[in-house]
């Protein structure tokens, strides 16, 4: 057993919507963090704020411990058009999302980042499909730029099932692709509901590097999205997910990730508050 501890909590840097670094690192001192998961291009709504940021964290003792990235043309509107859109999936913007990657490896390898996080797209059931061997391919690339630069590539959960994408780490594996692990967010697997998050932690967790702290309803119309809510309030059952991290030695970074409603910052503080106690319960 290995109990979680407060020391391992950050955020999601676009999640915060910070002005400018100054900003960042405020919001980080009023909740107590000091961790930050920095996304490290433009994406949806994220200016991808990356400069100064360093140098903001280290005057407050804080800083960055990996990142993420956006890909081309992502549309969430609906299940259907991220399904169309998400990820290195669409032919048309693939040569775009080549030189994404390379920009966000190159800046993750100045900041001295080991983990960089992404949606890979939803990823095809049927390994013998052409779909299949033509998303593996480009998935081999892009771990290859950033393998490039001694990074570790992370696949975000959700678009998949557990054992799908654990499926397709085997596949990648195969092919000598070893440097891709797991950003696991329970959030995720409801939203897009692919399954049950504690039993999709069980089964990816070997695989886990890093983790969103993040809460959902699932719907109850089947192809339609479900509702982010705050942490505490949606159907993660925390203390069964803290103590599944604890049974199996997790020793990552837990970063809050709030994407929707209008105080980004207090509803932080209430799930670093939930899982605090979360973690306290599994001792």
């Amino acid at each position: 057993m290995r109990p979680q501890t407060p020391g391992q909590i950050g955020l999601c840097s676009w999640s915060m919507r910070p002005r400018d670094a100054g900003h960042m690192a405020a919001i980080m001192v009023e909740l107590g963090v000091d961790r930050l998961q920095l996304g490290l291009v433009p994406h949806r709504d994220d200016a991808g704020l990356v400069d100064g940021v360093p140098e903001a964290l280290d005057r407050i003792g804080a800083r960055v411990v990996s990142g993420m990235f956006g890909t081309v043309g992502e549309d969430y509107t609906t299940l259907e058009t991220i399904r169309r859109t998400g990820g290195i999936v669409p032919d048309e913007h693939w040569e775009a999302n080549q030189q994404v990657a390379h920009k966000a490896a190159v800046k993750a390898r100045e900041l001295g980042l080991s983990l960089v996080s992404f949606h890979a797209g939803f990823l095809p059931h049927d390994v013998e499909s052409a779909e299949f061997r033509k998303l593996a391919d480009r998935i081999e690339i892009v771990a290859g730029i950033f393998g490039d630069q001694g990074i570790d590539l992370l696949f975000e959960t959700g678009q998949e099932t557990a054992d799908d994408l654990w499926a397709f780490f085997d596949h990648l594996e195969g092919r000598g692709v070893t440097n891709v692990g797991v950003n696991f967010d329970p959030a995720n697997m409801i939203l897009y509901d692919k399954g049950d998050p504690l039993e999709a932690l069980r089964r990816l967790l070997p695989r886990v590097r890093s983790i969103h702290i993040k809460d959902a309803v699932r719907t109850t119309t089947p192809g339609e999205w479900g509702a982010e809510a705050v942490v505490g309030e949606g159907q993660v059952d925390w203390t069964a997910f803290m103590g599944i991290l604890a049974e199996g030695g997790y020793m990552g970074d837990l970063h809050v990730e709030r994407e929707g409603g209008d105080d980004r910052v207090g509803d932080a503080r209430k799930a670093i508050d939930v899982i605090t106690r979360a973690m306290a319960a599994t001792r």
